[in-house]
């Protein structure tokens, strides 16, 4: 069967339910493993495929001690009546290139794809997958977000038997939606609260918690509770994200603009890494990818890194409209750089090290070289996003939310390969950040953010997700806000209270 591992070490070896189920590795590593693109996909057999059907296929391949049953069954369950179009990810024209709605799920953002099925994947690994002791055993996710993480998880795990859910959040960086998608989020099982500081002290102090020996013993013996990730330092969170970017190819195959075996551009939109590294997965799989493109915001991290090889998080953090790319700290970089450094985890560990104890790390040129065949990079400013937001408006007659308009810049600014299709990965509904969107269309924005969303939907004649404009009138539950270092404890209380 094959294994996985930490991208530092590979002296444990576990199958992908126990990767799945334990989130992070023991030593702070992510979960890879070498049999990555054994399996390949036929890529000619996709055309005319449902979104279903693709996933079966591809995750048969990333999960191998998933039976087929199980998978049709996580599948099922997790792409149908919930989701607002039956392609789950239509692709459709966007002037002389083409555009994925990730968008279409339960909260509108492109997270509800691997979180309406990790749940599910959750739900699969049972005591006898895992561990015969543990068969009374809770699973509490713990999830720092940037904004919509947060409550595509919350949506995924409210009141799935056997779990609880927190979330953190950074106090005050998070649109006035996003915030009110949490705090007023249903379910016993959930607890939602915001942090002082940034995404990144939030996503560090969790990783930190994840190493926290002595309280993973205490959760154990007194709350019968381990702790696991929704974010996507979990493979299972990954994983599923590979899937649309064959369906995005399947449904070029379809409508006759490719034939099987032509490249394929795609542009990414991406803080944390995720989101582009399961289109390396995807290209490991046998898609055929002739460029992924990194579309940064002023947090220009990646951009940096990929043009240079030298990746520092010592640095300005800025706030900007594009909240959920607002990151310096990206994790699933680590992934990418075990596969370019051919396995090398001495090399992973050092880096990473490095980047712990100094916030920076350089890569040997060779290194460089090899990821820039396969990667290119561009950033969008503020205004630049504003600009490229009415301009998508004026000459598509479509509107596109802040982080999909740093992609749009991205591809604008990116020389294009003669006969080479390119697809722009939009990452959210433009409904999630009105406001912003608005003005950039240069209307007046309304004082609510709810009024922003009637008025976006006059101009633009579409209408506005139910579940966002709904949230108006919705109850708030949760008010906490708490410092970075009190996060271990809260943590600790919320296992102990969700678990009586």
């Amino acid at each position: 069967m094959e294994l996985f591992h930490s991208t530092r070490s590979t002296a444990s070896q576990v199958t992908s339910k126990q990767a799945i189920r334990k989130g992070i590795a023991s030593d702070g590593g992510l979960f890879v493993t070498d049999s990555l693109g054994d399996k390949p996909v036929d890529v000619a057999a996709l055309a005319g495929k449902s979104y279903q059907q693709i996933a079966r296929t591809v995750l048969a391949s990333l999960l191998p001690d998933y039976t087929d049953a199980e998978l049709a069954d996580c599948v099922a369950g997790a792409y149908g009546d919930q989701w607002d179009d039956a392609a789950i990810t239509p692709l459709k024209p966007l002037g002389d290139d083409f555009i994925l709605e990730l968008f279409h799920g339960p909260t509108s953002a492109f997270k509800d794809v691997a979180l309406q099925i990790l749940p599910r994947f959750m739900a699969k690994t049972t005591a006898a997958a895992t561990d015969p002791n543990a068969a009374n055993e809770r699973i509490m996710i713990l999830t720092a977000t940037s904004g919509d993480t947060g409550k595509a998880a919350l949506a995924g795990f409210a009141d799935v038997p056997g779990t609880g859910i927190t979330v953190f959040y950074p106090d005050g960086k998070v649109s006035e939606v996003q915030h009110l998608q949490m705090a007023t989020q249903k379910g016993q099982n959930v607890q939602v609260c915001a942090v002082r500081g940034n995404f990144d002290d939030a996503q560090s102090a969790v990783k930190a918690i994840f190493g926290d020996g002595e309280l993973a013993w205490d959760l154990a013996n007194n709350a019968h509770t381990v702790l696991s990730s929704a974010n996507s330092i979990n493979v299972g969170r990954l994983v599923p994200q590979v899937v649309y970017y064959f369906a995005a190819y399947a449904q070029l195959l379809e409508r006759q603009e490719i034939n099987a075996g032509d490249e394929v551009e795609f542009c990414v939109p991406t803080g944390n890494f995720g989101d582009i590294l399961a289109g390396y997965y995807a290209k490991r799989l046998g898609l055929p990818v002739a460029k992924l493109i990194v579309a940064s915001d002023k947090n220009n991290v990646l951009y940096d890194f990929l043009t240079t090889g030298t990746y520092d998080r010592n640095r300005p953090f800025f706030t900007t409209i594009s909240p959920s790319m607002d990151i310096l700290i990206s994790s699933n970089l680590e992934r990418m750089l075990y596969y370019f450094a051919d396995g090398d985890t001495k090399l992973i560990a050092s880096l990473m090290d490095s980047l712990a104890n100094n916030g920076r790390y350089d890569v040997p040129a060779d290194l460089l070289a090899k990821i820039q065949a396969v990667f290119g990079a561009g950033w969008a400013d503020e205004d630049q996003i504003r600009a490229s937001i009415k301009d998508c408006w004026d000459k598509n007659h479509y509107v596109i939310d802040p982080h999909t308009a740093c992609g749009y810049h991205t591809l604008a600014n990116t020389p294009r390969t003669p006969g080479v299709p390119r697809v722009l990965l939009s990452t959210a509904s433009p409904y999630k950040f009105p406001r912003a969107v608005l003005e950039a269309l240069g209307e007046p924005a309304p004082a609510s953010d709810f009024a922003c969303m009637d008025a976006l939907a006059t101009l633009s004649g579409t209408p506005a997700p139910e579940a966002l404009r709904g949230l108006e009138k919705a109850q708030v539950r949760f008010t906490d806000v708490i410092d970075v270092p009190d996060m271990t404890n809260y943590v600790r209380t919320t296992a102990t209270r969700l678990a009586q």
